[in-house]
């Protein structure tokens, strides 16, 4: 089993930026911009690896590699994205990558791309690459081509000796488990053991409500990959748990004019299996509030209203003050209940959010993080 920090530390150390590998500060696939470039990037590695992973490592700079990190990135739909936009796509999986000297909040995005050994291609348009269009990498970087002979695997050999470099052991393993206990102390830290093999550390907060009980905070990683399977700043979950498997129901606050309910978001199963492997899978599970038209008209105007003054920079009165922390959100609720225009209102908000206050802006990523599992489903 490779361990994934291993991994990305090999990347970064032995090899500059190639037809295998590439690294990337941040991505924005929430963006027509950021979402083209990654397919295109995504279309490039598989194509010009047909026979072995190719990795994209996000959160590192450049010029130097170092690690920044990055926001943990819960998209389980990522794969409806490439299958929507590319042809003969690849199986691509991303997943987070806790490093020590990073806040908790913090990790390395870590993108492994599997090609199916044909031509990958972008399947329709988007932002100025064209439907049809065939990628490879020259170098570090992805460039379109036209191909008229055999793809020729290069890098088998190179790939399997830096994955094999990045082995799991025991040590690991056990370094992994008690630098998770010391970090996540606050929250009551736990481990469970799976099959005889696989190590689950996970930590929250926890909450009576009713007969039910229910974490905040929660934070769950596979040592064994040094992965993080799961991370919450704001969202409650249930999480319940057997020899084979452990399961988590994510659960969003919404409503309007402070009148909030729980809804479930999702459902992730991690399953271990006799073999030594292990599957996730996810169910979107959110069935979005509906409100009357008339009232979320009203609501919606007010949002505009505050969004205009922001973007003025005049003052907000007391009562917008604590309007402009429910606007995300009620955008979101008014483009669930179909107000189309309200997710370009919620996109234009962002960088005014961002300059308001920390809160505004992680309640506005919030929301579109919510956004992005419904439309990818």
């Amino acid at each position: 089993m490779i361990n994934k920090r291993l991994l990305i530390k090999n990347l970064l150390a032995h090899n500059d930026e190639n037809s295998f590998y590439d690294k990337k500060r941040k991505i924005s696939i929430g963006q027509k911009e950021g979402k083209a470039k990654f397919l295109k990037h995504i279309c490039a590695l598989s194509n010009s690896n047909p026979k072995n992973n190719s990795y994209i490592v996000i959160g590192v700079e450049d010029e130097d590699s170092q690690i920044i990190g990055v926001d943990f990135f819960d998209d389980s739909k990522i794969q409806n994205l490439i299958n929507a936009y590319l042809s003969n796509p690849p199986i691509v999986q991303y997943e987070n990558i806790p490093f020590p000297h990073l806040s908790e909040d913090k990790v390395v995005g870590l993108v492994t791309i599997r090609a199916i050994n044909q031509i990958t291609s972008l399947r329709k348009n988007i932002w100025k690459y064209y439907g049809g269009s065939v990628f490879f990498r020259d170098g570090s970087m992805s460039m379109p081509k036209v191909f008229d002979i055999e793809i020729k695997d290069v890098n088998s050999e190179i790939v399997a000796a830096i994955e094999k470099h990045a082995q799991n052991n025991i040590q690991h393993t056990l370094d992994g488990v008690f630098d998770f206990m010391k970090m996540r102390k606050d929250y009551n830290p736990q481990y469970n053991i799976f099959k005889e093999y696989f190590v689950v550390c996970w930590a929250g907060q926890k909450k009576n409500v009713k007969d039910e009980i229910f974490y905040s905070r929660v934070d769950i990683e596979l040592i064994n990959e040094q992965v993080r399977l799961f991370y919450s700043t704001f969202d409650e979950v249930s999480i319940a748990l057997d020899e084979d498997s452990f399961k988590i129901i994510e659960y969003v606050n919404l409503g309007l004019q402070n009148s909030n309910k729980y809804y479930q978001l999702e459902e992730t199963i991690i399953s271990f299996e006799d073999n030594v492997t292990y599957t996730i899978e996810t169910k979107l599970l959110f069935q979005p509030p509906q409100y009357d038209k008339k009232a979320l008209h009203h609501i919606y105007n007010a949002n505009n209203a505050i969004l205009e003054k922001l973007k003025k920079g005049i003052s907000l009165n007391k009562n917008e003050k604590q309007d402009i922390k429910n606007l995300p959100a009620t955008y979101l609720i008014c483009y669930l209940n179909l107000f189309h225009e309200a997710i370009d209102k919620l996109h234009e908000a962002r960088p005014y959010l961002k300059t308001y206050s920390d809160e505004a802006y992680m309640l506005y990523k919030e929301s579109i993080r919510i956004l992005r599992k419904v439309k990818y489903s």
